[in-house]
């Protein structure tokens, strides 16, 4: 057993990490699926949608042919409504609340043709919005992930002349450095962010790291008011013996380098274990298996019922030959000359519903032991507690507290989005994004 990079061939990671849902290859089949839809009145597609896009008006504009006046309809509630069509669960959302499924019948492909038309747009550099003149207000967002992209657009829209400050050397967020690559390149995020900032009055500093490089106070001082998107990136450790051992690595920094490296020199194991559940183990799970991993083993401590993934993606897993053990949690990795060799479960049961809602786990004293060569910790990320202390923001465990308008206990300072909420969906920290900006127009009385 070893871990190694190179495991398979170009063509053969080439084809592993293509488009996992390919898109409309021209008009036509959009149109077709687009004359589907029934046009709900007060649509429950839209009521699931956090951005409220008015899903049965551009799918009318789809069928009818006003590709950018469908366009239009989707960005202007969604600005990031490219990226989303390829990474929102939808199966939960717009899809989900889909009149066909009371029909049993194939739910509209609401994803595909939002893609469809965003995509037309951002290739077209179609310029479907107008900015105001410049009003001599300057406001600071730090973070240009999906939350402060949809915030600088929103302020940029009404005249407002927007610095971004970003620690990474590249925008997008999340949808830049987190995601699977089989789910959104690289490129297509650079070019969606490219569209968005296009509208002019949006500039962005990048590896300018706040607490590091960039200082809240000094923001304060020199903006009108400043708007913190910084997410939440810190993965959450296991707490068990051996986790430093080689091998053992969290899932953020695995994907991450997925995202940042040529697939033949990310190294991965012959047998992995995953831990955890929710979209970042299937991520990084399906991505070990199509990197070459021959053995992919995914830990849950919970059963099925509970998973915090959907359905969809977990299907996805199974697709790709993963293997999965319910009801265990790690208990121990043992190692062999400082490289991780076995990993020790202890086998749960469940109990009474915790916090969550959720049955909660109970040690039943049994355990089971996996051989493996790599150990990938995906049990969830926390928020950046020791910054937003030391900036003096008032949190909750690391989750900036804000007030109904975005606003933090200091004056000029708003948040949203993951640093907020503890990490949502990409269209949660759009929407987030909104709110914040409309709380600052307000604040600056525009």
């Amino acid at each position: 057993m070893s871990i190694q990079n190179n495991r398979l061939t170009e063509k053969e990671l080439e084809t592993n990490f293509s488009d996992v849902h390919p898109p409309f290859d021209h008009a036509e089949p959009a149109v077709i699926e687009a004359n589907r839809c029934i046009f709900c009145y007060d649509a429950p597609c839209t009521k699931l949608c956090p951005t409220s896009i008015d899903v049965p008006l551009f799918i009318k504009q789809i069928a009818s042919g006003n590709i950018k006046g469908s366009a239009r309809t989707i960005l202007s509630s969604n600005i990031m409504g490219g990226g989303c069509s390829k990474v929102c669960p939808v199966e939960k959302l717009c899809e989900g609340a889909c009149v066909y499924n009371l029909l049993e019948d194939t739910p509209i492909s609401i994803a595909k043709l939002q893609r469809f038309s965003t995509e037309e747009a951002i290739k077209n550099k179609w310029k479907l919005f107008e900015r105001k003149p410049s009003n001599g207000k300057k406001v600071a967002i730090v973070g240009a992930g999906p939350a402060g992209l949809a915030c600088a657009h929103a302020l940029s829209l009404e005249g407002v002349d927007v610095t971004i400050f970003e620690k990474e050397e590249k925008g997008g967020g999340l949808m830049t450095y987190g995601v699977a690559a089989y789910k959104v390149t690289p490129d297509f995020c650079q070019e969606e962010l490219d569209y968005i900032t296009s509208i002019g009055g949006i500039q962005i500093q990048y590896k300018k790291e706040l607490g590091k490089d960039v200082q809240l106070s000094n923001l304060q001082k020199n903006y009108d008011a400043v708007f913190l998107g910084i997410g939440v990136g810190i993965a959450r450790e296991l707490d068990i013996p051996g986790e430093e051992l080689e091998g053992v690595v969290d899932a953020i920094s695995f994907i991450y380098k997925l995202r940042t490296s040529p697939y033949s020199k990310v190294a991965v194991g012959d047998k992995v274990a995953v831990i955890g559940m929710g979209m970042t183990a299937i991520d990084a799970a399906t991505q070990s298996k199509r990197l070459g991993a021959k053995e992919v083993t995914m830990i849950y401590r919970r059963t099925e019922t509970e998973k915090p993934c959907t359905d969809v993606e977990l299907d996805l897993a199974k697709l790709d030959g993963c293997a999965f053990i319910w009801l265990a949690s790690p208990k121990e990795i043992i190692g062999e000359n400082g490289k991780a060799k076995q990993l020790v479960c202890s086998k749960m049961k469940l109990g009474e519903p915790d916090a969550s809602g959720r049955r909660a786990p109970v040690d039943t004293g049994e355990t089971l032991t996996l051989e493996v060569d790599m150990v990938i910790k995906a049990a969830g990320q926390i928020p950046f507690q020791e910054l937003v202390t030391k900036s003096s923001l008032a949190n909750n465990n690391g989750k900036i507290t804000i007030d109904k308008k975005g606003s933090t206990n200091l004056p000029g300072v708003f948040a949203g989005g993951d640093s907020v909420n503890g990490g949502k969906e990409v269209v949660d920290a759009v929407q987030a994004g909104k709110e914040g900006a409309a709380g600052i127009l307000s604040y600056l009385k525009l």
